[in-house]
Formats: C-alpha cells, structure tokens, sequence
C-alpha cells in the first residue's frame, strides 16, 4: 500500500481549496516539502513539513512561450522524443540549467514550462539563431496563420567579397520562380580578409531560401544566424540558452 497521502490531498486541506486547485498551486512551484520546493501534487508526504506560500495564486498558471538561441546543429522542428545518433532536437536544451540569468522577464522557473511545447517556425539544422517554442494556442496560431507576413532576418556569412554585381543578383528575382519565391532584401553588414556578412531579410520562413540564392550568385555560406522573427530579436541572448517571451513583446 502506498505510504502517507497525495501531496494534492494535503495542500487542499491546508489552503481548503478543491483537490484541482491544490493542484494548480503545487505546479505553480508555490508548495514546499521540508523547505525544497515540489512541483508534482502526485508525491506523498507522511511526516513532512509542507508550507504553501500565502501568495499561491491557483488562477496565476499562464501559458508560457519560450526562446531559444539554438546552436548549429540541432533540429529546430523535432519533438524530444525523436532524439537519436542522428537527429538532435533542439527543444531538449530547455532546461532549467540552461535558462539565460538575465531574462528579464521575471518568470519563475518551473518544471511545467517544458511540458507540451509546440516548435513555432522552422530553422535550418546548419544555422543558428532564434527559434521559438510555446504553450499559448494565440502564439502558435500567429506563427502559422500568419507564416507569410512576418519579417525573419538573417545574418549570412559567406566566402570572400561580395561584388556589386553579386549583390544585385542576390536581391533579383528569378524570372521564371517569379510567383514561388519571395522578395528578398540583402545589403552588405561588413568584412573581413576571408568573408563577408549579409544582413538578409524575407517575409516568411523558406529554410534552403538563402542557400539557393546564394549559389544564383555564386557565393557560398560559411554561417547562417536568425536575429529576427518580426518583432522579437535574438538581441544579447547566448547560444545554448533560452529566455521567456515578455508580456509586451509582440510577433
């Protein structure tokens, strides 16, 4: 038989709210169990000191969306279940560990935050950059219903110097792909002795887009990073790290 009661059972008895509620406030990282804070009301006590902060709040349970500066290398799109020698999903580097320090945001951290997270729009495996992952249903339909209309911004590395004439063919339309592929806006960001940086814009994600227009000009891509989806920026985010999505921001 199972020992003491359901963590659930004895916060409703404390607070005298209904089994849901009691719920709601240990997933919401407001209970603790001898002084550490437990998120699962599934856990059973027996002797334990179980507090719950006077400020627990069982209606404060919002949905989250979070943003990732995702490394080279990870799949933006895959679900953590689909790990293997292969395929690196990068929604598993979403950790409490990795959670930027100067997220701004004034969330707390809770174990929830993880759980049924949809990838919002995709990514190249080779590049880098911001990729979004969220629970509000009203996130996740702006990215999609409004896939075609929202602004991505790119920083482009590729091999030696791009020419006059090499920067009017990235920014011309093919002829014949006129009505598949969008306009693109490419300007030259700096330098260097090897290579030179394109800041690259498209309305809509078109993972191979900026691959195909660089080889139309002759170019090749030593690097690829997102800074941009609409208005939310990658900014001073880390790579390997991720931070909530701010209450004014807005796609």
């Amino acid at each position: 038989m199972p020992v003491g009661e359901r963590l659930a059972k004895r916060v409703a008895a404390l607070v005298n709210c209904s089994r849901r509620e009691a719920e709601q406030i240990i997933e919401g990282g407001w209970v603790q169990v001898n002084g550490q804070v437990v998120e699962e009301p599934m856990v059973r006590v027996l002797d334990q000191t179980v507090r719950v902060d006077p400020q627990a709040n069982p209606m404060a349970l919002a949905e989250v969306t979070l943003l990732l500066h995702k490394p080279p290398g990870w799949e933006a799109m895959a679900p953590p279940g689909a790990a293997n020698q292969r395929v690196k999903p990068a929604q598993t580097l979403l950790q409490a560990a990795t959670h930027w320090a100067q997220d701004e945001s004034g969330e707390r951290v809770l174990k929830r935050h993880f759980a049924k997270l949809s990838a919002g729009v995709p990514l190249e495996t080779a590049a880098s950059g911001l990729v979004v992952f969220t629970q509000d249903w009203r996130v996740l339909r702006k990215l999609t219903e409004d896939a075609a209309v929202i602004e991505h911004e790119f920083m482009v590395e590729v091999q030696g110097e791009v020419s006059a004439e090499q920067l009017h063919r990235l920014n011309t339309p093919v002829a014949s792909a006129r009505d598949t592929l969008p306009p693109v806006k490419i300007s030259v960001n700096s330098t260097s002795e090897t290579s030179t940086r394109l800041r690259y814009a498209v309305k809509g994600a078109h993972p191979g887009l900026a691959a195909y227009v660089c080889e139309r000009a002759g170019l090749q891509i030593v690097s690829m990073k997102r800074l941009r989806i609409g208005r939310v920026t990658l900014a001073h985010l880390p790579e390997g790290q991720w931070r909530y999505l701010q209450t004014h921001e807005r796609f």
